[in-house]
């Protein structure tokens, strides 16, 4: 994990709870590790900038002559719109929830998930409309603490059944 711009300094473990959850779903055809460096990643994740209304991002880049996914993450809640700011101004758990579940989402696509239409789905994508704050407040309720986040992976069954047809099953 690389900072093109500032992040938290939690935030990269947010990144590497998000990796854990998709391995753990993936089952035992998934597997991940640490690359020697950048240069050698096949999933590197950058925490944007100044980038208003976006989330994240992941898409493919060519390094060295392999394919590599570039994922990105909004770790600034300013950046996402007064409704997102506000609810993240005091509770920082909020914030965390919003940078865990955008992490889970993006490192999804470089797993080959498409976008789904169904709300429950770490896929969903809002283009199919729904309530934003309600979809990152439902997981926040499940937290009482950030060690939390590990315990609720945030993938639903749907997504797990789909990645895990992808790398080998349970």
């Amino acid at each position: 994990m690389a900072a093109r711009f500032g992040c938290d300094a939690a935030d990269p473990e947010l990144a590497g709870w998000a990796l854990k959850a998709w391995r753990k779903a993936g089952g035992s055809g998934l597997q991940f590790a640490p690359a020697k460096g950048e240069d050698h990643a096949r999933i590197c994740i950058y925490w944007l900038g100044s980038a208003p209304q976006l989330y994240g991002d992941a898409h493919v880049v060519l390094r060295n002559g392999n394919q590599v996914w570039v994922v990105e993450v909004q770790p600034d809640l300013a950046q996402l719109g007064p409704r997102i700011a506000a609810t993240g101004e005091n509770d920082k758990l909020f914030r965390d929830t919003v940078v865990y579940l955008t992490c889970l989402h993006e490192l999804g696509h470089a797993l080959s998930l498409p976008h789904t239409a169904d709300f429950g789905d770490i896929m969903y994508s809002f283009q199919y409309g729904g309530d934003v704050l309600e979809y990152f407040n439902r997981y926040r309720r499940m937290l009482k603490a950030r060690p939390d986040i590990r315990e609720h992976s945030g993938i639903s069954e749907a997504d797990g059944k789909r990645v895990a047809s992808l790398y080998g099953g349970r």
